[in-house]
């Protein structure tokens, strides 16, 4: 499957049926090409004026199932925001 094709699904918590949206970006290992995360813009507030919420960085397995249109996976989102500033702050 290509990123293109990715980007192009959204994605759906299953744990409370919460539509988180769009693949933006992937991180992934460079020798082996696996992915390790993909990471979803978080909503935005008041129309996008005012700022973007963090993004959702989820891990390659917490990924449920990848459909024909929907990426369904099983995430903590309180977990999946924090660990996406922690490794921003590293960078």
């Amino acid at each position: 499957m290509r990123f293109l094709e990715l980007r192009q699904k959204e994605v759906i918590n299953c744990r409370d049926g919460c539509r988180l949206g769009f693949v933006s970006d992937l991180e992934f290992n460079e020798c082996t090409g696996q992915i390790h995360q993909l990471i979803i813009p978080g909503p935005g507030k008041f129309f996008g004026c005012l700022g973007k919420n963090p993004e959702y960085c989820i891990c390659y397995n917490e990924i449920v199932r990848i459909g024909s249109d929907i990426i369904i996976v099983d995430v903590d989102l309180a977990v999946t925001k924090e660990r996406c500033r922690s490794e921003k702050k590293r960078d």
